[in-house]
């Protein structure tokens, strides 16, 4: 195997394992996912509720994610229970539905080392004590900005933040998601380096709620 090829797997293998176990990482990303983009790029096509006019949906939960200082686990060796129906049905209120929230138990949820529905509520404490924007609720058109004019409104909205504790990310041109390193309590805290990567597109679609 060349050099490069050698690299390459390591890299994969750093950033993203498999299989590892529970309870044993450094820090929690709390991610928060902006509905409208994530409507008009999956959603829609799926018939989401959460992308129909009247669901109102900005900001929502997309996961909560232990990380290592470099890479992640995921999918996780645990002997917890899987969480119930009526658990992820509770979380569709702010993730958009309960598949998302059991989809989030299979992958990141069984790396925390906690009871599903401790996870989960560890999960919309985190999420209720971020302050989204209201700013953002005011949109009435597509908008193109720099990714620091969102994170500038979020450390507004939230005092005590500093930038390298918020990373906004991009997908295909488009705001996608505002992504908040936290401790084990959880607390902000500035994120590691791999985590730390801000959208850079000067001109980023932000399309309102709808």
């Amino acid at each position: 195997m060349n050099r490069p090829a050698v690299v390459l797997l390591w890299c994969a293998s750093a950033a993203w394992a498999d299989g590892e176990r529970a309870g044993a990482f450094d820090y929690y990303v709390l991610s928060l996912s902006w509905s409208p983009t994530w409507c008009a790029l999956e959603g829609d096509a799926r018939g989401a509720p959460q992308c129909r006019d009247e669901a109102d949906t900005g900001w929502l939960l997309h996961g909560l994610w232990p990380q290592y200082v470099r890479g992640w686990p995921a999918h996780c060796s645990s002997a917890r229970t899987p969480p119930s129906r009526a658990t992820t049905a509770g979380m569709a209120d702010i993730m958009g539905s309960a598949g998302l929230a059991r989809y989030q138990w299979k992958k990141h949820g069984t790396c925390s080392g906690l009871a599903a529905v401790d996870y989960f509520a560890l999960a919309r404490r985190a999420y209720h004590r971020v302050n989204r924007p209201a700013v953002f609720r005011k949109l009435r058109d597509p908008v193109r900005l720099p990714a620091s004019v969102v994170e500038e409104a979020f450390l507004k909205a939230n005092p005590g933040w500093t930038a390298d504790m918020l990373t906004i990310t991009c997908r295909e041109g488009r705001i996608q998601e505002a992504r908040l390193c936290l401790s084990k309590d959880p607390d902000p805290i500035p994120c590691a380096p791999d985590t730390a990567r801000d959208c850079r597109l000067p001109n980023a679609l932000f399309a309102p709620i709808r």
